[in-house]
């Protein structure tokens, strides 16, 4: 069965304020809970104009709070800005809050440019990306209090202890993150909105390689993938245009806010720009629910897979809305009573 989940990197919309942007990821969880989604995962982007998510940690429980059945995590915590011990905590607090819910997406990208990335670490000499899979190994080693007895830390408790831990989910878009996810035996989320190339290839290196573990016996993969959904094709069209102008800004060092529809339409592009615009729009499916639902399950016939990360930005908070309810309905998701999950 067809899964249906959500990456939110919380998009400042033209016009609007970062604060608007965390007031439309809380309604946009409250949203897709109810149309069935399965997982709501929360990107971490920092010194950003166009993306407020900075915090996934804090935005978590946010959202676990005023949601009831869909599964909420990190899409992801860029570990390598951080302690193993602090993020092992930071989600053993979430997951005793909302037990059975809760997903721990790492990733090893900067999230930044290269000054926020210093800054967010202890400024420069801080630990290169070589020490990332030690790091993995430390994080996980605190979730489940098993360091082995010779690690210098072993002594040292992650809290708050608990039955049960996050699951921990390996992102990237690399071969690199799929040998570490089948290393340490996670599920693995490619990410094909970042980039398309290469990643079929990817996903099957990840399960060939795959080391089980005792939380997951057998490999699990999911993508995430650029989706926009609209009640027409031309209206689809339009949102895409959009989409098109703020990757060009983001990919040429201008990144911003979400433009208007009537701001990309009037935009000028240089050979450069729209050769760069077509390249984008490769990784990108737009058009009806059904169209879009059409687009998904032959890109999941390539990877093998059967859940969807989607990841839908538009210029209107109404407009995303509308895309995923309109995605939901050509999946045929099961809605939620949350009226009834809220009484329980």
């Amino acid at each position: 069965m067809t899964k249906l989940s959500v990456l939110d990197q919380s998009p400042i919309r033209s016009g609007a304020t970062p604060a608007d942007a965390l007031s439309d990821t809380l309604a946009l969880a409250e949203h897709v809970d109810r149309l069935g989604y399965h997982r709501y995962w929360l990107a971490e982007h920092h010194s950003s104009n166009g993306l407020a998510g900075a915090a996934p940690e804090i935005m978590i429980p946010q959202v676990a709070g005023r949601t009831h059945g869909i599964r909420v995590g990190s899409g992801g915590v860029m570990l390598s800005h951080y302690s193993p011990l602090k993020v092992a905590e930071a989600f053993r607090t979430i997951e005793t809050l909302f037990p059975g819910r809760i997903d721990l997406g790492i990733g090893r990208a900067p999230g930044s440019d290269h000054i926020t990335d210093q800054a967010l670490q202890t400024g420069p000499g801080a630990s290169g990306p070589e020490h990332y899979p030690v790091q993995v190994r430390d994080m996980m080693g605190y979730l489940a209090g098993s360091l082995p007895e010779d690690h210098p830390f072993a002594n040292v408790r992650a809290q708050p202890a608990g039955p049960t831990v996050p699951d921990v989910w390996m992102l990237g878009s690399s071969d690199q993150s799929a040998s570490l996810a089948a290393y340490f035996g996670v599920p693995f989320s490619f990410a094909h909105f970042i980039v398309a190339e290469g990643g079929p290839e990817a996903v099957a290196a990840y399960r060939e390689n795959y080391r089980p573990s005792e939380s997951w016996p057998e490999p699990i993969a999911n993508i995430g993938v650029f989706a926009i959904a609209a009640d027409t094709e031309d209206d689809a069209e339009r949102l895409m245009k959009c989409r098109d102008l703020s990757s060009v800004r983001q990919r040429t060092g201008r990144a911003g806010p979400v433009p208007s529809v009537e701001e990309a339409e009037t935009y000028e592009y240089t050979p450069q720009e729209e050769a760069l615009r077509r390249y984008n729009r490769q990784r990108c499916i737009w058009g009806t629910g059904e169209q879009v639902r059409d687009g998904l399950l032959e890109l999941g016939q390539l990877y093998d897979i059967d859940e969807f990360i989607v990841l839908t930005i538009c210029p209107t908070l109404e407009a995303r809305l509308r895309s995923y309810e309109l995605l939901a309905d050509a999946f045929e998701l099961e809605a939620r009573d949350v009226t009834a999950s809220a009484a329980e």
